[in-house]
């Protein structure tokens, strides 16, 4: 079964990409890897603010991941034209904005890294780090990073 395939079976529509709001590109590609910046959660297309451990659940934190790796999946195939041609998601990087008492960014990050595991089967795969930071950009609630090889 396609990628694509895949995405339909689960419902799921790549997103149209934004161009970034800083000083950055939303890809770069060296080689065989392409990375992609770090992408933000949204929820009805505006930043989903708060915080984990406060405002936020952790089962709220990994939908905000999943929607997150939606969006790093249109980026990809904005960068590459056919999510076919992944060789293998190699390492995702999570930060959740979250409480110094919140300790399961590593759940949080589940959401996406399940996701990618789902669609990609096992060249989704990946090496990842969650982190817990005291801010993310517009107050998001999760932010993730993708690596990937071609």
């Amino acid at each position: 079964m396609s990628i694509y395939e895949k995405l339909k079976a689960r419902n799921i529509t790549l997103p149209q990409v934004d161009p970034p709001v800083a000083a950055f590109v939303p890809f770069v590609r060296t080689g065989n890897l392409i990375f992609i910046s770090g992408h933000i959660a949204k929820k009805d297309g505006k930043p989903w603010t708060g915080k984990l451990g406060a405002a936020l659940t952790t089962a709220q934190g990994k939908q905000a991941a999943q929607s997150i790796a939606i969006d790093l999946m249109a980026t990809l195939q904005a960068a590459i034209g056919d999510l076919n041609k992944i060789r293998r998601i190699v390492k995702l990087l999570v930060l959740v904005n979250s409480t110094p008492a919140f300790n399961e960014q590593h759940l949080v990050a589940n959401g996406a890294s399940e996701l990618f595991v789902e669609i990609f089967g096992e060249r989704g795969a990946h090496a990842r780090s969650a982190f817990g930071v005291a801010q993310i950009p517009l107050g998001s609630c999760v932010e993730i990073e993708l690596i990937a090889e071609l």
